[in-house]
């Protein structure tokens, strides 16, 4: 398996360098976020140190889900529950508090590879759910063939949806990966923009609610 390990230590990073390819792992280093984001894409695994010199590394999970599903798993001094739950909820596929044993690694990278990746396989652009076509890379929307003005946030609330078709995601996830809180006080705006993009495709099935628990978007 190809992996690309992403920590600025050099130390820890040798380490982990040995070990991995010791149980017959390509490994590939980078130690900035810009090293990740340019090369993920040539990798079957991400390891994700989140206290990187030139990005922090919740935005670079960000950013990194935002263009492949890539499996990821986050390892970092960041113990706190807000820490974890941000991790997870931004799109880590597990998360790792240092310091860590390699066995576990070892053990958890193949628990996700048995797991699977998300739906949406890299490379995958455009969604479409009947007449509604979704193009995540243009960010574009349109409903039979018309085109559809949504604002940025509107948006990022569908795409979110859409890189996980009929997949739940729970309110403080949105919150989170929209508007950077998880805990936003003010989570009536996410009502109102899923409104808003019900209202504005004409499609009121396209966002389904799941009361108590969160958005999906609908596959009908």
């Amino acid at each position: 398996m190809r992996v690309l390990l992403v920590e600025d230590d050099d130390r820890l990073a040798s380490a982990l360098t040995t070990a991995l390819q010791r149980h017959g792992n390509v490994v590939q280093r980078v130690a900035q976020a810009n090293g990740c984001l340019r090369l993920a894409g040539e990798n079957d695994f991400v390891l994700l140190d989140l206290g990187l010199p030139d990005m922090d590394g919740m935005e670079v999970l960000r950013q990194l889900r935002r263009a492949s599903a890539v499996p990821v798993i986050v390892l970092t001094a960041r113990s706190g529950e807000r820490d974890v739950l941000r991790g997870l909820r931004g799109g880590a596929d597990d998360y790792l508090v240092k310091p860590f044993r390699t066995a576990e690694l070892l053990a958890r990278m193949e628990a996700v590879v048995r797991r699977g990746t998300r739906p949406l396989p890299p490379g995958t652009q455009v969604v479409e759910v009947g007449d509604v076509r979704i193009d995540l890379a243009a960010r574009r929307v349109s409903v039979a063939g018309e085109p559809i003005s949504l604002t940025r946030r509107e948006f990022e609330v569908l795409a979110l949806l859409a890189r996980r078709p009929g997949v739940v995601r729970s309110r403080e996830e949105i919150l989170d990966e929209v508007w950077g809180d998880p805990f936003l006080s003010a989570s009536r705006s996410l009502d109102v923009h899923v409104a808003c993009l019900r209202a504005k495709t004409g499609r009121p099935e396209l966002v389904e609610t799941l009361r108590g628990t969160g958005y999906r978007l609908g596959v009908r």
